[in-house]
């Protein structure tokens, strides 16, 4: 898995450091929706079953490179 530079600063921050990178391969592999922005990158999101949340990850127009990924709580099914 890639990830961008932004990706690895934010990650440190505490309400992003929790988010395992099983999670982030299961919103790749499996997501429950995805979207493509107009400027390329991609959304997906997954429910995390553990915390009991949805993780929005953001991947840009390669769809291998992580840009972003956060608990999304406005998603809805």
């Amino acid at each position: 898995m890639k990830f961008t530079q932004y990706f690895l600063y934010t990650r440190n921050r505490p309400d992003r450091s929790c988010i395992k990178e099983e999670w982030i391969q299961d919103a790749i592999d499996n997501p429950l929706r995805t979207k493509v922005q107009k400027d390329g990158r991609i959304r997906k999101w997954v429910y995390v079953k553990e915390v009991d949340k949805y993780l929005r990850i953001i991947l840009l127009s390669d769809g291998k490179t992580v840009h972003n990924a956060f608990f999304d709580r406005n998603f809805q099914e």
